[in-house]
């Protein structure tokens, strides 16, 4: 065993801990990382985020989806290999690891590759398999950033080949014929959406009435009829009470009493923190009702000189907060100048095709009693869509009657998360609807839709007076 000093210790190498490390490192403190996992990067670079949407972009380029629309090929998917899809996969993490690495190296930062356990409000022991102590580590500060992992029910008969979470779902060897989704939650209806456009006949089933309900519901419908475009079919209000393999592939029951089969079962109803071994216990921490770890608003547990970020802690539960919820934490940690995390962010959802919003829904302005008009601008009126295969889409601007201040943004079709940003700029500055309409933008792009809404919308408030 070997006995260690640092400044601070980071538990999980996921996007949280890496920033969080790397802004410590950048304020002169010595750092290290610990991580059970071979590769670093966490569940994001090597479960989740990152492979999930290296596999949007290369089915959307191997299968020709964008100019399917554009030539009217609708009903031609084009057969697509596992082989290609995991080799294209694999460039990608292959660079993203490299990347880490060089940024870990750069800026100091030890890492090791064991299971971390707190022992002492300031004390850290990294232990292998078999709970052999490596290291003994002394910290000032310790931050938990050990994320998530798709959740398991006992009763759910998970193998690799059959029945499988959003991890064993990346080690599928072939592309299959039919696949039920459980859950029309991000994960459940990205996945549904990459299969569908690869050809599957692709079932999500929710106890829900429509998939991604937090989202503003003109935009969700919107994309439940895109998806539908595809031949995805959504079952919603549906419970199911028992999973079954077959020869055949799985039969899940519903509590209805009727069933459904197909070659293959993604479950993807939530996840859960990865708590588990971590001895949080030790030193008094323990998790809400829903296993997450509490927190304050500057992300420090009941131990003050110990933190949690990320995936750890429950919503928002996004790579990109959880990277900004690391850097304030650890700037808090050391001093150094901060603030309190944003009230509002941007999400994204990579479906086929893809969301992303920023600020209130219509649904809760109506709830809040604002006095509000919506803005649209349909991507048929936009020239560049209508250059690059006239997809389906929509801008939706909510901003207030009277005062005009924006108050919500929704996109959903092609570029989505990349426009986003705009309206979340323009939002963070306190810019009214106007400000889009006195702008230039450059013809013709998927930007000029902020324009096109905004115009649409002041216009129902100028006949209005």
């Amino acid at each position: 065993m070997e006995e260690l000093s640092v400044d601070l210790v980071v538990i999980g190498s996921g996007p949280a801990g890496q920033k969080a490390a790397v802004q410590a490192a950048k304020l002169g403190k010595s750092v290290i990382i610990i991580d059970k996992e071979e590769h670093p990067g966490g569940a994001s670079l090597n479960s989740g985020t990152v492979p999930s949407k290296s596999l949007r972009e290369a089915i959307i380029d191997l299968t020709d989806f964008y100019e399917k629309s554009f030539y009217g090929r609708t009903d031609d998917v084009r057969s697509v290999c596992i082989n290609d899809l995991n080799f294209r996969l694999n460039k990608v993490l292959e660079a993203q690891r490299a990347n880490l690495r060089r940024q870990f190296e750069k800026n100091n930062i030890k890492l090791i590759h064991a299971h971390a356990q707190i022992a002492e409000t300031d004390k850290v022991l990294a232990l292998d398999e078999r709970s052999n102590v490596l290291y003994r580590i002394k910290a000032e500060y310790i931050l938990i950033a050990t994320g998530s992992k798709p959740r398991n029910p006992t009763g759910v008969p998970f193998d690799t080949e059959k029945v499988l979470d959003s991890t064993r779902l990346l080690s599928i060897d072939h592309v299959p014929r039919t696949l039920i989704v459980l859950g029309g939650g991000i994960v459940g209806s990205e996945y549904a959406s990459f299969f569908a456009a690869l050809g599957t006949q692709v079932t999500v089933v929710d106890r829900r009435e429509r998939l991604l309900p937090l989202l503003d519901e003109e935009i969700g419908l919107a994309l439940q009829k895109a998806l539908g475009g595809l031949g995805l079919k959504v079952e919603g209000n549906r419970e199911f009470e028992k999973i079954d393999k077959t020869s055949e592939g799985v039969k899940v029951t519903f509590k209805e009493g009727d069933a459904l089969e197909a070659e293959m079962l993604l479950f993807a109803l939530g996840r859960i923190a990865n708590v588990d071994r971590l001895g949080i216990e030790n030193v008094g921490i323990g998790v809400d009702s829903r296993g997450y770890i509490p927190v304050n608003p500057l992300f420090q547990t009941i131990i003050p000189n110990i933190y949690a970020v990320g995936d750890v802690i429950g919503a928002p539960a996004l790579a990109a907060t959880g990277m900004e919820q690391g850097r304030l934490a650890i700037r808090h940690a050391f001093g150094a100048k901060t603030h309190y995390f944003p009230n509002f962010f941007p999400t994204g959802i990579y479906t086929i095709p893809e969301i992303s919003s920023c600020g209130y829904t219509e649904e809760q302005l109506k709830d809040l009693g604002f006095h509000y008009e919506v803005g649209r601008a349909y991507y048929y009126e936009i020239t560049r869509n209508q250059i690059a295969g006239n997809d389906p889409g929509l801008f939706k601007i909510l901003f207030h009657a009277e005062t005009l201040e924006i108050l919500g943004i929704h996109i959903i079709g092609r570029g989505a998360t990349e426009n986003i940003h705009i309206g979340q700029v323009a939002m963070t500055f306190g810019a009214r609807i106007d400000y889009f309409i006195d702008q230039v933008f450059n013809y013709p792009t998927y930007a000029e839709g902020y324009r096109i809404a905004a115009l649409n919308g002041f216009n129902k408030i100028k006949h209005k007076k």
